[in-house]
């Protein structure tokens, strides 16, 4: 009888201080990357943008697990991702690029930290969107690239153009250019996949067990080129995607004037 009279248990204070703390590590990782940067350790720098994903992909998950999701710890996760997603990788290509790109004339120079700071920006808009929508939003997709996804593109290619001792203005124009394109994207209304349906009670394939292990190798053996392809890849997926469907349905349709 007192058993089943017996409240539901509350979590300890413990497990609603674990989340916290895994998005204090996010917050510490994207400081890092701006300390490394400003020290000019950049691979370091990429390195940690992507520790910060591992703190951020975790905190959420440890909240819904344990059941210890607040609105504090909401607010805490969009700041931590600002620094961590937003200022870091601006501050990262920033440091990486501008002060080389300004050997080929001021103009060049500005376009640079204009880049950088757009990129800010477009992070601080798609952190915004996502809490306005976030109540109302279908949990399968996002729309705009992922600030996350947006990170690691433009982290990746920093870590992996480090080992250029001098890139030339090509290479620098191609930094920028990655940034200012995974900042549109960011901004965007293409729908990417969230994978957040995925149940994990749910039978593995055969093949996924044997390209998950793959692909960790794969990393392990060229950590900056494998995390460039794969977020690159993710992130023009959903634009090839779009082009793709506009395409087929101009070939069913009536040919636009003028086509020939």
């Amino acid at each position: 009888m007192h058993d089943d009279a017996r409240p539901e248990a509350r979590p300890r204070r413990g497990a609603y201080l674990l989340p916290n703390l895994l998005t204090t590590g996010c917050l510490f990782s994207g400081f890092y990357a701006i300390v490394a940067a400003i020290d000019k350790n950049f691979a370091p720098a990429g390195m940690a943008v992507f520790v910060a994903m591992i703190f951020d992909g975790l905190d959420g998950r440890i909240a819904r697990l344990t059941r210890t999701e607040t609105h504090f710890g909401k607010e805490y996760d969009s700041l931590a991702d600002m620094v961590a997603f937003g200022l870091a990788p601006a501050i990262v290509t920033y440091q990486w690029g501008v002060v080389r790109i300004a050997e080929y004339g001021r103009e060049w120079e500005r376009f640079g930290w204009l880049a950088a700071f757009f990129y800010a920006v477009a992070a601080a808009l798609r952190l915004a969107r996502f809490n306005a929508r976030s109540a109302t939003a279908d949990k399968r997709y996002f729309e705009g690239l992922p600030s996350p996804s947006a990170a690691a593109v433009v982290a990746a290619f920093v870590w992996f153009s480090s080992n250029w001792r001098e890139p030339g203005l090509v290479g620098l124009v191609a930094a920028f250019l990655v940034t200012v394109s995974a900042a549109l994207l960011m901004v965007s209304s293409f729908s990417y996949p969230s994978f957040k349906q995925f149940d994990m009670d749910r039978r593995i394939k055969r093949a996924y067990m044997i390209i998950v292990p793959l692909f960790f190798v794969l990393i392990a053996i060229d950590p900056p080129t494998m995390l460039l392809s794969m977020f690159a890849t993710y992130a023009l997926s959903a634009p090839v995607l779009w082009v793709s469907r506009r395409i087929r349905r101009a070939s069913r349709g009536t040919p636009a004037t003028g086509s020939g």
